[in-house]
């Protein structure tokens, strides 16, 4: 004869589902569209910035776009580790908050209506901003 297995109740799996839910989710969670600042430290001559993933994934932008960004706005060279961004000179958190703020409004804000709700787009060598709210579509340098 073969053993049964116990039947789960429908009460009980939508427990399991939640606490599923709760194992996955993220610790650091954002906003609806909330600009981080930074964390962290200088070390020697460079200056790391460990919550560098985090503010990318915040601002919906790859961390490519936004070091690139960053380095040529800072007049320094770096590069990603991880989710850490490490520059090879030593730079004040006000500076760096101050360069990821003009990138947002560069980059992340639609110019006509103002909502973070952008996306970044390249067609035939250009690069456009794209408003997924309005529908408003801008080439930007």
């Amino acid at each position: 004869m073969i053993p049964l297995k116990p039947i789960i109740l429908m009460e009980n799996y939508e427990q399991l589902l939640q606490e599923a839910y709760e194992k996955i989710k993220p610790t650091e969670e954002c906003d609806r569209f909330e600009i981080k600042k930074i964390e962290g430290h200088i070390q020697g001559n460079k200056t790391i910035i460990s919550n560098f993933g985090e503010i990318a994934r915040c601002i919906r932008r790859k961390p490519e776009e936004l070091t690139k960004f960053l380095l040529r706005e800072l007049a320094s060279s770096g590069e990603i580790n991880g989710e850490r961004l490490i520059l090879t000179r030593k730079v004040s958190s006000k500076n760096i908050n101050d360069k990821i703020e003009k990138y947002v409004k560069k980059y992340v804000y639609c110019p006509k209506c103002k909502k973070p709700d952008t996306e970044l787009i390249n067609e035939s060598g250009k690069k456009y901003i794209r408003c997924l709210a309005c529908g408003h579509k801008q080439e930007i340098e």
